[in-house]
């Protein structure tokens, strides 16, 4: 199965700029399926499927700043 590159976006978030590449599949029953592969940084990606383009930019445009913004919150409580 191969996938087709059918938009690349680019959203941005504060001052950070996030890339985002969307894809078509075609599955073994005939049927398409479109997966978002969003770039935080070099190395560092997340992958997201769905049945519409339409439906990944939405969550894309959800999830990416969710993602920065938990990202940037401290790991370990600090002491009082």
């Amino acid at each position: 199965m191969f996938r087709t590159l059918v938009k690349t976006d680019a959203l941005s978030v504060g001052d950070q700029t996030v890339a985002v590449r969307y894809f078509e599949l075609r599955t073994m029953r005939g049927t398409r399926r479109y997966s978002a592969e969003i770039l935080l940084a070099p190395g560092d990606r997340i992958i997201l499927d769905d049945d519409s383009v339409s439906n990944l930019e939405a969550r894309t445009n959800v999830l990416v700043p969710a993602t920065l913004y938990s990202r940037t919150l401290p790991t370990k409580p600090t002491a009082a």
